[in-house]
C-alpha cells in the first residue's frame, strides 16, 4: 500500500508568477487570509481548489508537491 503526502505549495507559485496574496484574493473571491493559511493547512475547501486551480492555469495536483511512500511492512 502507498501513502501519498502532499505538501501545499501555492505560496511557491505565487512567488514564481509574481502575483501577491492580496490579488489572487481579489482575483477569486476568497479571503486573504485563506490563501495565506493556505500552505499551513491540512484540509482545504473543494471549492478553494477549484477556484484557485482554474485561475492559475494549473491542476489541482500542480498546488501540491506529492509525494508517494511505500508502507514499511
Amino acid at each position: 500500500m502507498k501513502f501519498i503526502n502532499a505538501k501545499p505549495r501555492l505560496n511557491e507559485i505565487l512567488d514564481e508568477r509574481g502575483i501577491s496574496q492580496l490579488k489572487l484574493s481579489q482575483i477569486t473571491g476568497i479571503s486573504q487570509s485563506a490563501i495565506n493559511r493556505f500552505d499551513r493547512n491540512k484540509q482545504h475547501l473543494d471549492n478553494h481548489l477549484f477556484i484557485i486551480s482554474r485561475v492559475l492555469g494549473i491542476t489541482i495536483e500542480e498546488l501540491f508537491e506529492v509525494e508517494e511512500e511505500e508502507e514499511n511492512k
